[in-house]
């Protein structure tokens, strides 16, 4: 059976909400993804190949993802 901390991890990307201020509107419009904003942070939920898609995308934008 599969670890849920693992299958979280290829679902999700949480980071500080001011990492992504200039890039929601983009990440939206390019990948099904759903962003919750959680006081200081946002929670970046989708499938995993949308997930590791969207990561690459902020890596490229300067947005260290972990």
């Amino acid at each position: 059976m599969p670890d849920a901390a693992m299958l979280r991890d290829s679902t999700q990307i949480l980071l500080p909400e001011a990492a992504i201020e200039g890039l929601r509107d983009e990440l939206e419009e390019r990948f099904t993804l759903t962003i919750l904003s959680e006081e200081t942070q946002v929670r970046i939920v989708g499938s995993p190949v949308e997930i590791k898609a969207a990561s690459r995308f902020l890596s490229r934008n300067g947005i260290s993802i972990q």
